[in-house]
């Protein structure tokens, strides 16, 4: 029987995927584990290996395509197999996504009644006894742009979605319209529709559409500055000793071949060392209660062409400074080369932000949700201090920052991790300790 190649779940938070680039064509033959395409998920593009082999008869999606989670890709054959006679309804009768919903156009007759009649339905809904499941109204028929969290939690507490206005990215309903919309989403007086001020475009001027990286990005973001807290403590740090003790460390395994360490390894280590001395910030606002982690899984920012990932070193407080400097190295260059698994980027605590290497000096970060902390490192810069002695001197000065949730991380709490910080940069041998 013909194999039906479908698009994988690559990411926890996955829907749909968008096909960047085959890596075979019609007529090749392929093995198990082939490298058969690039995918865009809501994370990152990440490549798609083939699951069974033979031959690919037919490429159904074409590059810049999306696919919905469990529909069909290419249709593969064995050896001497015959294809079917109409590959589209194969692919639809095997595929594992969700059907699509029915246009308004292909309704006909009492459908269309039907469906008008719910639209102009303004009546309250009858009470729901104890224990009975609040249900969403029925489907209208309309399209409706909204997230995956949005939809479950409409569900759940039986909003029509037809009847809101999104505030997310390109008017999509996000997790915050729905939580603040009356059951069935109408309300006696109606609630003030959000403007969504839009760019004046010019004809020489080039409108990009938004992938599915950039996408999310956006929509987390934006629930980040709207929904967490935010406070942002800066401190300054002598970085002399610092690169004094990387300088002689480097300078010994140049010699032995050993490992070259950059300045962010350290920093990264001294933000794991302080996470777990302060163990306030490495913790997440949950409703009714604070989750303080047990372990510092540490989300390192890292830039790639699509935009901006965030893989994460778990258990980092159990690693040496050798291996947090091996670990972020690996995941740097398996990012840039699309190599990362979705396991990689979920669950981290804390995260860090490097722009030193971009020449900025401090800045402040907004925060990696669900954490309540990220640590904003700027660039190392030489500048006139007092030394002890009174006198004006040459030093090594940078920025430290920390974005807090104000919900789960106080004032001071955070200028004590901020102080240890400080400590670990300025007696730089207390990290191997």
């Amino acid at each position: 029987m013909p194999t039906l190649i479908k698009m994988p779940k690559l990411s926890d938070t996955m829907t749909e995927g968008t096909l960047v680039k085959w890596h075979v064509k019609e007529g090749d033959t392929i093995t198990m584990g082939k490298l058969l395409a690039d995918v865009e998920t809501d994370k990152a593009t990440m490549e798609m290996e083939a699951f069974d082999g033979g031959i690919v008869h037919k490429l159904l999606v074409t590059p810049g395509g999306k696919v919905t989670l469990g529909a069909g890709m290419l249709l593969l054959l064995a050896p001497g197999e015959e294809p079917p006679a109409d590959i589209a309804a194969f692919a639809a009768a095997n595929s594992d996504a969700a059907p699509a919903k029915e246009e308004p156009a292909k309704k006909t007759g009492a459908a269309k009644a039907a469906s008008q009649e719910k639209r102009s339905f303004t009546g309250t809904l009858p009470p729901m006894g104890p224990g009975q499941k609040k249900r969403a109204p029925a489907d209208s028929g309309v399209r409706v742009k909204a997230s995956p969290l949005a939809r479950k939690i409409a569900e759940e507490k039986g909003v029509d979605l037809t009847k809101l206005q999104g505030t997310g990215p390109g008017g999509r309903i996000v997790r915050d319209d729905v939580e603040n919309a009356p059951v069935g989403g109408s309300s006696s007086a109606p609630a003030k529709a959000v403007q969504t001020i839009r760019p004046v475009a010019g004809p020489e001027d080039e409108r990009i559409p938004l992938t599915g990286m950039r996408n999310i990005i956006a929509e987390r973001l934006l629930a980040s500055k709207t929904q967490i807290p935010h406070f942002y403590l800066q401190m300054e740090v002598d970085a002399g000793p610092l690169m004094d003790f990387r300088s002689h460390i480097n300078a010994s395994a140049e010699k032995t071949g050993g490992n070259k360490y950059t300045v962010n390894d350290f920093l990264l280590k001294a933000v794991v060392r302080a996470a777990a001395t302060v163990p306030a910030v490495n913790a997440s606002f949950d409703g009714d209660a604070i989750v303080q982690f047990k372990h510092v899984n540490l989300s390192v920012a890292i830039a790639v062409p699509e935009g901006l990932v965030t893989p994460v070193i778990r258990a980092a407080e159990t690693k040496t400074l050798l291996e947090i400097s091996q670990s972020v190295k690996d995941l740097a260059g398996r990012a840039k080369n699309k190599k990362l698994s979705p396991d990689e980027f979920a669950g981290g605590t804390i995260t860090v932000s490097n722009l030193g290497a971009y020449g900025i000096d401090q800045f402040s970060a907004i925060i990696n949700p669900p954490q309540a902390a990220i640590i904003a490192i700027g660039s190392i810069r030489k500048a006139p201090v007092v030394n002890d002695k009174g006198v004006i001197v040459v030093g090594q000065r940078m920025w430290i920052g920390l974005s807090g949730d104000h919900r789960v991380v106080d004032g001071a709490v955070a200028a004590t991790f901020l102080a240890e910080m400080r400590k670990l940069v300025e007696n730089p041998a207390l990290m191997l300790v």
